[in-house]
């Protein structure tokens, strides 16, 4: 006779109860990101597709991330700072003024200087760096700038540069600044966007 427990169910003893199933392998872990070796495969997956390569990138962290605890955490904190309800800046952006002192840049950055797309690739970025600085040494307070420099080399060919963004009337602007030599056309775009 067949003994039942509650619900009716049938009761097994444990010698009659069957055997558990073998665990199955574990799948290999993804490696952390705080791993010194991992954190360069990581960059290399999310790069493979691209014409970087990636040699060896020294992660933001040495090997005491995990003894620093909260002074890690405090340090990654973001400042907060009071609402001041501010609508509009204190100085508007002066498109005239920021188009003189670019112009002045690329006269002194690219006097005597030959098309070279090797040189350009480096020159463009040392460039825009040069005109960011310039540019927040004005005071534009609340203002968040991008800087475009385009170098085109001059072989009879026409060329459409265009740009969309959204846009407030009232306080945005930009500056479009051109050089122009023998063999290239050099492009400094400006753009200043007020942040409320």
């Amino acid at each position: 006779m067949e003994k039942r427990g509650r619900g009716g169910k049938p009761f097994l003893s444990p010698a009659s109860q069957p055997q558990p199933t073998p665990p199955q392998p574990r799948r290999e872990r993804r490696p952390s990101m705080f791993e010194r070796e991992a954190y360069t495969q990581i960059l290399r997956e999310r790069l493979r597709e691209s014409i970087h390569d990636v040699q060896y990138v020294e992660p933001p962290f040495d090997d005491s991330i995990a003894d620093l605890g909260k002074e890690w955490k405090s340090a990654l904190a973001k400042l907060k700072f009071a609402n001041s309800y501010r609508m509009e800046p204190l100085k508007k952006f002066q498109a005239h003024s920021v188009e003189t002192k670019v112009q002045q840049i690329l006269k002194e950055s690219l006097k005597d200087v030959k098309y070279d797309d090797k040189v350009f690739s480096h020159l463009s970025l040392e460039l825009a760096d040069r005109i960011l600085s310039a540019v927040k040494e004005f005071g534009y307070h609340r203002y968040k700038f991008i800087i475009k420099v385009l170098f085109i080399q001059k072989t009879g060919q026409a060329i459409n540069i265009a740009s969309r963004w959204i846009w407030d009337v009232a306080w945005d602007s930009w500056v479009a600044v051109k050089q122009e030599t023998e063999t290239y056309v050099a492009l400094a775009l400006v753009f200043a966007l007020y942040c409320e």
